[in-house]
C-alpha cells in the first residue's frame, strides 16, 4: 500500500453554456462584489462582458482588473493586488488562461498576507485567510483551474517559482467548452500539449498514488482522444470538451502528487530564451520519456497508459507532435553547461522517477537541443 497525503480538489462544473451558473456559484459563498481577473485579448473576446452579465442580472456587483500579463511576474501580482485593495472584492474570478488564474492566486497571497510572492515559494507558508477563488479557464491546457500554485516569475532572474497554500486552491471551477473556442490556433496547440505533457509526467513521478494515478489516467484518456483534432485546428466543441475536462483532471493529478524532469528542463529554457512554456515542455518531453523507460516499473505504467493507442506511447507521442509543426527552435550549445545547472535546481526535477544529476540533466539537453 502506498501511503496518501491527498489534498481536495475543487468542484468541478463541466459543459457547455455552463458559464451561466457562476451567479449560483458566488450566491453560495454569499459573495455581494466580484472581482474578474483577466487580460485585453479575453475582454476583446466578449467572455467578461457574458461573465459581467451573468452577473449584474444576479444583483451581484462586479469589478474587472484587465492587467494580466504572460508569464506573471511578482510585480504583476502587486499591481493586481494593490487594484484588489483599492475596490475590497469578497470573491476572486480568474478568468482566461493559466496566467489570469495564476494572477488571481497571486493577487489573493498577498491581498491578506505580507511581502512579495518569493516570500512564499515552496507550499503552506501563507498564514492568514484567503478570499474564496473562482477559476474559470478559456484555454484547454495549463489545468491552474485545479491547482493551488500559483506560478509567478521573478522580476530579477525570470525564475518560474511554484507558491503553493491549501487555502489558494479554487473553491469551484467551472468548465465551459464555449470558451475555449476563441482561442488563436498557436495557443490552443501548445496548450493541449502542455497538458499532455502533466498527464504524462504525473502518472509517474515518485509523489504518485493511487487517487493521482486516477486522475493522471482519466486525463490522458480525455487528452489523447481529442489532441489529434485540437493540434490540426478541426476541433468541434464535443473535443473541445474533451480537452477542457482533461487539462483540468490532469491538474488534479499534479494537485495530489507532482511533476517531473520535463517541467524542470522546460523552465530554463523559458527563462532564458523566452521559449513559450507548452514549447519547451514539448522539445524536452520525448527526451525524458526515454530516460524514464529505462525504470521498468515506470515502462510499465506508460505501456498501461498506451493500451487504448495505435502504437507504443513514445511512437505516438513523436507522432502526435509532429502534426503541431512546432518551429524549431535553435539553442547554442554552448548555453547546456548553464541550463543544466539551473535545471538541477529546479523543484519538479526532485519528483523525476528516474533520478536525474547534472551528467544526465546535460544528455538531455543535448539530445533535444542536437541540431
Amino acid at each position: 500500500m502506498h501511503p496518501t497525503d491527498a489534498r481536495p480538489s475543487p468542484r468541478i462544473i463541466f459543459g457547455a453554456g455552463r458559464l451561466a451558473e457562476l451567479p449560483d456559484c458566488l450566491a453560495s459563498l454569499g459573495s455581494k462584489h466580484a472581482l474578474i481577473v483577466t487580460d485585453p485579448g479575453i475582454v476583446a473576446a466578449g467572455h467578461v462582458a457574458r461573465a459581467t452579465t451573468f452577473l449584474t442580472a444576479a444583483g451581484i456587483r462586479t469589478t474587472v482588473f484587465e492587467g494580466s500579463h504572460i508569464n506573471p511576474t511578482e510585480s504583476d501580482i502587486e499591481a493586481c493586488r494593490d487594484f484588489a485593495k483599492s475596490i475590497q472584492p469578497d470573491v476572486l474570478i480568474g478568468l482566461g488562461g493559466g496566467s489570469s488564474m495564476d494572477t488571481a492566486k497571486g493577487c489573493n497571497f498577498l491581498l491578506h498576507n505580507p511581502g512579495r510572492m518569493a516570500d512564499y515559494k515552496g507550499y503552506g507558508l501563507a498564514k492568514n485567510a484567503m478570499l474564496p477563488f473562482i477559476a474559470i479557464p478559456t484555454t484547454a491546457g495549463t489545468g491552474s483551474e485545479s491547482q493551488s500554485y500559483a506560478i509567478v516569475s521573478s522580476d530579477g532572474t525570470h525564475e518560474k517559482m511554484a507558491c503553493g497554500d491549501p487555502k489558494a486552491l479554487a473553491h469551484t471551477a467551472i468548465l465551459d467548452p464555449e470558451l475555449t473556442a476563441s482561442q488563436p490556433q498557436g495557443v490552443a496547440t501548445l496548450t493541449a500539449l502542455d497538458a499532455l505533457s502533466h498527464a504524462l509526467e504525473s502518472a509517474v513521478c515518485t509523489k504518485r498514488s493511487p487517487i493521482s494515478s486516477a486522475f493522471s489516467t482519466e486525463a490522458f484518456e480525455l487528452i489523447s482522444t481529442a489532441i489529434r483534432d485540437v493540434l490540426t485546428g478541426t476541433a468541434d466543441l464535443e473535443t473541445r470538451g474533451q480537452m477542457l475536462h482533461g487539462a483540468a483532471l490532469a491538474g488534479c493529478a499534479i494537485e495530489n502528487s507532482m511533476l517531473g524532469a520535463a517541467h524542470a528542463t522546460a523552465n530554463p529554457l523559458t527563462a532564458r530564451f523566452n521559449i513559450p512554456h507548452g514549447l519547451a515542455v514539448t522539445i524536452m518531453l520525448p527526451h525524458v520519456i526515454r530516460l524514464n523507460h529505462s525504470d521498468p516499473e515506470i515502462a510499465a505504467i506508460y505501456q498501461g497508459l498506451a493500451r487504448n493507442l495505435d502504437s507504443p506511447l513514445i511512437d505516438w507521442l513523436e507522432k502526435t507532435i509532429s502534426l503541431a509543426h512546432l518551429p524549431k527552435t535553435e539553442i547554442p550549445s554552448s548555453a547546456i553547461p548553464d541550463l543544466a545547472e539551473s535545471a538541477s535546481q529546479q523543484w519538479t526535477g526532485r519528483f523525476n522517477p528516474v533520478p536525474l544529476d547534472h551528467a544526465s540533466i546535460t544528455a538531455l539537453y543535448q539530445n533535444a537541443l542536437a541540431p
